[in-house]
């Protein structure tokens, strides 16, 4: 081993000869790397040999050495060592070189600084920074920023001084290398501070903020591409750091960000990377943007106007460009802020776009449109009304243009709000067939070819997405129009026409259910040609469609119809598995859940294929290989691709040959590449095969118990993976393996649980220990998940499986309290997923306005304090004491949802309760007749379902009954209004006064107008106490119920007909009981009635 032959070996780095890369390569790792003085070597050649590219080999392998070897060189020569290596950084005229070096430096740093060694450097580094020697001060700022890069922790008790060099720096007359790289500092250095203990160092970087602004703008100026986009990864990273360092300055950062978003002078880059930042924002800092006045407003319309500027002819569908991101910022500002802030500014600048001359503005408008429809879908769905004539206009435009984005604007619409748009489905569907008709005829030119494509394809997806929320009565009368029509698309020799055709008959039969039977045959043989195709890309895409709407027409037609077809369709499915294409093994899970559905217990026999193919996915590793791809694909940084089947990571290209190590010397850290941002096509994956795996054992129930001990382990290993989507499923999935198993031991037992701790009868052994597995897998993410969906979904499991299964659950460790809090905790608005990141639990006050997403977060953890409620009976009034405060107080909202949620918890937990609700009597009678008059429909009619519970159930009767009077004058409005849910429960609430009290309600004046009103229409829920009224006044032979029996007898035979759903099983019995008294009493009233003839 010797220092010439090291040079050589360097020097053979810099041939492309893969032969001699690999010699070379075994060489040094085998008599080179493993002894110390390799790095003195390296470190002599880096600081003293001519040739630049050998310094820099030089200076890549010692960087990577310095760990393993540097504290074994002689003490007595390491100082000697720092010196000439930052003197030779310091004049190094090659930056690559240099900046190779200072790496180097700030690695050997990291190791003296923590041995309280070097103790000059900082020092040194602040005189080379400031410097009268240019070169000198880019060389400095940019070794301390390495060096802060790795060891930052070295510099926390010299912050202050840091700062006072930055104040210098950041304003470099001479060189914007020095002020970009100071802004690099500030951001390492911005990790350091925490302001409640920091103040002054924190006012130090707030003062210094607005000089970080201006090298950005600087740079933006110059258009210096590099600089800019280091500048703009200064303010992403501060978005994920204190709230405290921007919240002085946020305002104006956000009005500067949009501003050079919306300049067309800059360049598409900057101004992307505008609204990159304000993406981050707004998903970051949702809280700190919704307090600005006016701000949600101002980022809305801007947005609005750079979306205008859509070309026709744009090459590329996944382009990014400034509308594409500005579409995309409105997506999310409509899920992270109330509507209020984004959606009432957009419907106020809606008709100015829509009526302008312009064709890019109408495309606009309704682009705008459809991107906020999936973050407030129940605001828009109240302005539907007005919004439809607007969306007929430019459905008919005269530019294909702006009708392809009309139908995108629909198919977006439908897709949150497709039971509201279908009541306009006799005006719209005629208008999306025209579209179809119109595109489908011969073009005379390519450029008409092209545009008819894209309105085939977005009126293939309008008709998918609207025809989903129709009934089946209207879906089956426009069956003989549509599905000739796209019957004849899946012949078309576009490959995306056909597969957007399939898509939409999918949907179709999906809804009109088993009347599509008499077109089932030939669709079925029509699609059943794309399960097996593979030859390209767009033929696995067809394919993955096909496959899609295949399974809604299993759905439709049902098991018996669909039955030949099953077989070769699960070979096809499997088959599809080792294609390389993600979507279609995606829809490959998807179409075995359907059959699960459907076959339920008879899908048994492919249970081994299942479960092996979707344990495969959930057990692949989501990183196989990393592949060097060159500068075209930078925008894959981090991110996994499918290469040949292949899940792969990409890496950035190496400027220089150097050698990889795969001794350990520079290990990944697993946790860098998660924060690198993409998800990879796997973890999507294995999200779909997690619900998959749930439908499956739902619907196969105990044939599925073999394979139960395996999918839970697989499945718990899940829970704390890095991809949301995962979390929630895996979640989800052991939920209802619990739910599953506890019905199973249920069927066995035959017993049903009953409310109240401890339970009434001991779960079996595997019950009870599935339980404490999904109770600990649930308890790991509830109390401090940060991401909305994952904690709503949790929400919503456990309040389905607390009134399915009952208490049991409960008493799994402290899972009752640990429930409780984490309840409190969101009902306040305080828990971690609510909070923007960075910012303490108490910046969101109570009373601030949700964005729709927010509100579902608290909506659902309200549906579990009602489970709650039915799990624990009488008992829940302990815990009442703590939901009552917070619940009575959305009960007092200025928004209307909120409100009627409110008051329908207080009723569910009242019915829940019982009589244990008696010591709240007081504050809840007072807020419910306030509410009976409330100016919201779905408010009052909450609160006359409430008040009647609390009347029923509480024992204080001294409280209520002096209430009667009014409570029965704001009824009685409610029984003569034209809203059916509204007259239900007025009904049900006066019902509940006479079997609670009848010597306090006039009955014999009420009657009449009851009777009058039945058979309830809407809510049957309230059929039980109804009848149970009824039923209990024939006993007593009251007078006034037995001169209206010739009306109750057409109302009897109404309810103990179909539906069926009508009413509970007692509830028909004691129907059927008065029947035959009044038979008794007198046969022909009876006697004519078919349907109650059969009772006696």
């Amino acid at each position: 081993m010797e220092q010439q032959r090291l040079v050589e070996l360097l020097a053979n780095c810099q041939v492309p000869d893969t032969e001699r890369l690999k010699a070379t390569t075994t060489e040094l790792r085998k008599n080179y790397y493993p002894h110390p003085q390799t790095l003195l070597w390296l470190l002599h050649i880096l600081t003293s040999h001519d040739d630049s590219k050998i310094r820099q080999q030089a200076a890549v392998e010692a960087c990577r050495l310095v760990d393993k070897h540097w504290a074994a060189q002689p003490s007595d020569q390491k100082p000697a060592i720092r010196e000439k290596l930052l003197e030779s950084t310091l004049t190094e005229k090659q930056s690559l070189v240099r900046h190779s070096s200072a790496r180097v430096i700030a690695a050997i740093a990291k190791i003296d600084l923590a041995d309280g060694e070097w103790a000059t450097l900082p020092g040194l580094l602040a005189q080379a920074s400031t410097s009268s020697d240019v070169s000198h001060r880019e060389v400095g700022i940019y070794i301390l920023f390495s060096l802060l890069d790795v060891a930052g922790d070295a510099f926390e008790d010299k912050v202050q001084s840091l700062f006072s060099l930055f104040a210098t720096t950041i304003k470099d007359p001479e060189s914007a290398e020095v002020r970009t790289n100071t802004m690099l500092c500030m951001s390492r250095v911005a990790m350091l501070i925490h302001p409640e203990e920091d103040p002054e160092n924190l006012a130090r970087f707030v003062d210094l903020f607005p000089d970080m602004v201006a090298v950005l703008k600087a740079a933006i100026d110059e258009d210096d591409e590099d600089r800019t986009m280091q500048a703009f990864e200064v303010f992403q990273t501060l978005l994920g750091l204190e709230g405290a360092l921007l919240n002085k300055h946020f305002k104006d950062l956000l009005t500067f960000m949009i501003d050079i978003a919306a300049n067309t002078d800059i360049s598409d880059d900057s101004r992307n990377q505008a609204l990159s930042f304000l993406m981050q924002a707004a998903r970051f800092r949702k809280m700190k943007i919704q307090g600005i006045k006016n701000m949600g407003e101002t980022l809305t319309t801007k947005c609005m106007q750079i979306a205008t500027e859509i070309e026709d002819d744009e090459d590329e569908e996944d382009e990014v460009n400034p509308h594409r991101s500005a579409l995309g910022l409105l997506d999310l500002l409509a899920a992270s802020l109330p509507p209020r802030q984004v959606i009432v500014p957009l419907l106020n600048q809606l008709p100015s776009y829509v009526n302008h001359e312009s064709p890019q503005f109408r495309q606009a408008g309704i682009l705008s449109l459809g991107m906020c429809v999936e973050g407030a879908p129940d605001f828009i769905g109240t302005q539907l009304d007005s919004l439809m004539p607007i969306v007929m206009k430019l459905l008919n435009d005269p530019v294909v243009g702006v009708r392809n984005a009309a139908l995108n604007g629909v198919a977006r619409l439908a897709d949150d709000l497709a039971e509201d748009l279908s009541k306009h489905h006799a005006e719209l569907i005629p208008v999306l067939l025209k579209n179809l008709d119109s595109a489908s005829g011969e073009s005379s030119s390519e450029s008409e070819s092209r545009k008819k494509l894209e309105i085939l394809k977005a009126a293939c997806g309008a008709l998918d997405s609207v025809t989903e929320g129709l009934d089946k009565e209207v879906m089956t009368s426009y069956l003989p129009e549509l599905v000739p029509r796209l019957g004849r698309l899946l012949s078309h020799s576009e490959l995306t026409v056909r597969s957007s055709a399939a898509g939409a008959l999918g949907s179709i039969a999906g809804a009109a259910e088993g009347d599509f039977l008499p077109y089932f045959e030939p669709a079925i043989k029509a699609l059943s040609e794309f399960v097996s195709i593979k030859d390209s890309q767009d033929e696995l895409d067809l394919r993955a469609t096909a496959c899609d709407a295949i399974g809604s027409m299993a759905t439709a037609v049902g098991a018996e119809a669909f039955e030949p077809y099953v077989q070769p369709l699960m070979q096809a499915s499997e088959e599809a598995l080792h294609l390389g294409h993600p979507r279609l093994r995606e829809t490959s899970y998807i179409l075995w859940s359907t059959f699960a559905k459907v076959y339920e217990e008879k899908f048994t026999p492919y249970l081994d294929g299942v479960v092996k193919g979707l344990m495969e996915s959930l057990e692949q590793e989501e990183s196989d290989l990393d592949v060097e791809l060159g500068a075209e694909a930078q925008d894959l940084l981090g991110q996994e691709v499918i290469i040949a089947g292949k899940k792969v990571k990409v890496v950035a290209a190496t400027d220089d040959n150097e050698i990889e190590d795969v001794d350990g010397m520079e290990e990944d850290d697993d946790e860098d590449w998660d924060d690198l941002g993409g998800v990879s096509a796997v973890a999507f994956e294995k999200e779909i095969a997690i619900e998959v795996l749930g439908d499956v054992l739902s619907h196969t129930r105990s044939n599925f118990v073999p394979y139960f001990e395996k999918t839970i382990e697989t499945v718990m290993g899940l829970v704390e993976h890095h991809y949301e989507g995962v979390r929630k499923t895996a979640v989800g999935t052991l939920w209802r393996a619990y739910a599953c198993l506890w019905a199973l031991m249920e069927d066995h037992t035959g017993e049903k649980w009953t409310p109240g701790l401890p339970p009434s009868s001991q779960p079996s052994e595997e019950v009870l220990k599935l339980g404490e597995v999904v109770s600990v897998a649930t308890l790991s993410l509830w109390e401090d998940e940060v991401d909305r969906a994952v904690i709503t979904d949790i929400n919503r499991n456990v309040a389905a499986t607390l009134k399915l299964c009952g208490p049991s659950i409960l008493t799994q460790g402290k899972f009752a309290e640990q429930t409780i809090s984490i309840l409190a905790s969101i009902i306040t608005k305080s828990h971690p997923c609510q909070q923007d990141i960075g910012d303490e639990a108490d910046q969101s006050p109570e009373d601030e306005e949700s964005s729709e997403y927010d509100w579902l977060v608290i909506d659902t953890a309200l549906d579990v304090v009602i489970g709650l409620a039915a799990a624990l009976g009488s008992q829940f009034s302990e815990a009442w004491k703590i939901f009552q405060k917070p619940v009575m107080k959305y009960a007092s909202s200025q928004t209307n949802y909120e409100r009627s949620t409110a008051i329908g918890v207080i009723a569910e937990c009242t019915a829940h309760m019982g009589n244990g609700v008696s010591p709240f009597t007081a504050p809840l009678l007072k807020l419910l007749l306030h509410r009976l008059t409330d100016e919201d429909d779905e408010t009052k009619s909450n609160a006359s379902y409430a008040i009647g519970l609390l009347i029923y159930h509480s024992t204080d009767s001294n409280t209520y009954l002096p209430a009667f009077k009014e409570i029965l004058r704001k009824l009685e409005p409610l029984l003569h209004t034209q809203v059916a849910r509204t007259l239900d429960n007025a009904s049900g609430c006066v019902c509940r006064m006479i079997m609670a009290h009848q010597d306090q309600v006039p009955v014999d004046d009420i009657l009449p107008v009851l009777v009058e009103l039945l058979p309830l229409k809407e809510d049957y829920e309230e059929n039980k106490p109804i009848y149970e009224c009824i039923t209990g006044l024939y006993e007593h032979q009251n007078p006034s119920i037995m001169a209206l029996t010739p009306q109750l007898i057409p109302v009897f035979a109404a309810v103990v007909g179909e539906p069926a759903e009508q009413l509970e099983p007692d509830t028909r019995s004691r129907i059927v009981a008065v029947v035959k008294f009044i038979h008794a009493k007198d046969a022909s009233l009876i006697q004519g009635n078919q349907v109650l003839s059969q009772f006696v």
